[in-house]
């Protein structure tokens, strides 16, 4: 007898994961028969606290995140006043990859983007190979064969009190598949359009080189419910690089970017 029934209870289930994915997502109504509406951009300053992410020479890329976070922010303000922001932190705090997720949701947020900066496996000697360039990464469900990138951004996990609460990562898992699935296909390619309307910025206006639009099994991407991106805006650990991206000249370059890709990536979907 409870065998039999396991089987309707798990459909249940599944059928209820998905419809609270539909019901939740404060992003459902951005895209409508009439127009795009975009209200609400979350910026999520990565790292932070105990997590003090790649480290270059002389800096931490938590702190470079969050000073380019608040200058978007500010600059979002005064070029784009009918746009509304919410930051995920305010100041050098450790926060949780899902509670950056649960911020950026009940805000209802139409846009996450992330801060990063990058890190090569050469390390902050000068003379390591000094890769550089921007990455803008959109999420990918899990797959064999998975990037460094990946591992190295969702390893904030395994400092937190109680890693196990993201046991819905797997998508393995039939509840969590039909979950990336809806994601996937509400979300995907509003993320990977606006990530190359980042790209073309980055590379054509500013002249910088890029490894381009990635996709990555990225946590705080994942369960973000908008068109999401993460933008790693240099390698901290190439000496060059690391100056630029903790200059106030450089820092305001890729605030301008980030702020003509999001009025791009705003008027195309007007236009639709």
């Amino acid at each position: 007898m409870i065998k039999k029934s396991i089987g309707p209870i798990i459909s249940v289930s599944i059928l209820c994961f998905y419809l609270l994915l539909c019901s939740f997502s404060p992003a459902a109504d951005t895209i409508r028969a009439t127009g795009f509406k975009l209200k609400t951009v979350i910026i999520d300053a990565g790292h932070g606290g105990k997590d003090a992410g790649a480290k270059g020479l002389t800096s931490f890329e938590k702190n470079v995140t969050l000073s380019i976070a608040q200058k978007l922010q500010d600059a979002i303000k005064a070029q784009i006043p009918d746009l509304s922001t919410v930051m995920t932190r305010f100041d050098d705090t450790f926060i949780e990859l899902r509670r950056r997720s649960d911020i950026a949701n009940k805000s209802q947020g139409n846009l996450f983007v992330s801060i990063h900066c990058n890190s090569s496996a050469e390390g902050t000697a000068y003379r390591a190979h000094k890769q550089s360039g921007v990455m803008l990464l959109v999420y990918a469900s899990k797959r064999t064969g998975e990037q460094l990138e990946a591992v190295r951004e969702n390893a904030s996990i395994l400092i937190e009190k109680d890693p196990t609460k993201y046991e819905a990562l797997d998508a393995a898992d039939p509840a969590n598949a039909i979950i990336l699935d809806a994601f996937t296909k509400k979300y995907r390619k509003q993320s990977i359009r606006f990530g190359e309307f980042l790209n073309q910025e980055f590379t054509e206006t500013d002249g910088r080189p890029s490894i381009g639009v990635r996709e990555q099994s990225l946590y705080v991407l994942a369960n973000s419910g908008m068109p999401a991106v993460l933008v790693e805006t240099g390698f901290i650990n190439n000496p060059e690089e690391e100056i630029f991206l903790n200059s106030d000249e450089g820092q305001a370059q890729i605030v301008q970017t980030i702020i003509r890709s999001i009025m791009a990536y705003r008027a195309a979907q007007m236009a639709q």
